[in-house]
């Protein structure tokens, strides 16, 4: 194994860890929650969404659970869902997962791989929570173009490389057509997060995918109808 290899399964290790330990934390807090309310569940996207924080500026506010989980995939939510999704009970339930999946790091993603977990997952939804409504949220615009502290060229190539506005929108249209098949809502909170040409606004990105409040914000703003 050469030293390259090595430090990619230490990193991978130390992911596979903190997304575990995570999912224990997650498990304590469960116990304290309220059932019956609002949880939002998905990878990294979801994760730093400062929802509880931003929501603070609405007229009326939602308790809501984030049980997001950076680097998440949809099989690893399917294997956690117990923690992530039903131990809470929610009402009402937001999703946002698969963008890892489309931002496959050996470049072999398969939108039909996604789609038969992402069903998997709803159909588990549906057998336990047959009252909760459920949203399945579009995924966010990305910015591949503008340039990013930390990020070369080829750093950009490889983060970007499946993980285009072009596969998110093709993936948006076959999810929401999942979403409908299984009878949930499929959500597009995407307006005034891009520029003219498609791109996720610099100003809201600090690599060209994750958001900072201001997008997040913007977000908000178009989810407030649903929560």
């Amino acid at each position: 194994m050469t030293q390259e290899e090595l430090i990619n399964e230490m990193m991978e290790q130390q992911m596979k860890r903190e997304k575990e330990d995570k999912v224990k934390k997650y498990k304590v807090l469960n116990t304290y929650a309220r059932k019956g309310q609002t949880v939002m569940a998905g990878s990294s996207l979801m994760e730093f969404f400062p929802v509880n924080e931003l929501q603070q500026t609405l007229d009326r506010q939602t308790i809501i659970y984030n049980r997001g989980i950076a680097g998440y995939v949809t099989r690893e939510l399917l294997n956690t869902m117990e923690e992530c999704i039903f131990e809470l009970e929610p009402a009402k339930l937001f999703i946002n997962i698969g963008t890892n999946d489309i931002s496959s790091a050996d470049g072999e993603y398969e939108l039909e791989k996604l789609l038969a977990n992402y069903n998997e997952i709803l159909t588990k939804i549906g057998a336990r929570l047959p009252e909760c409504k459920v949203y399945v949220m579009a995924y966010y615009p990305v910015n591949a173009k503008a340039d990013f502290p930390g990020m070369d060229q080829a750093a950009k190539d490889s983060y970007f490389r499946t993980r285009t506005n072009a596969s998110l929108q093709e993936a948006n249209r076959a999810v929401e057509q999942l979403a409908l098949k299984h009878g949930y809502a499929f959500i597009n909170v995407n307006e005034g997060l891009t520029d003219d040409e498609g791109n996720l606004k610099e100003e809201y990105t600090m690599d060209g995918v994750h958001m900072y409040g201001n997008g997040y914000s913007v977000v908000l703003h178009n989810l407030k109808g649903y929560l």
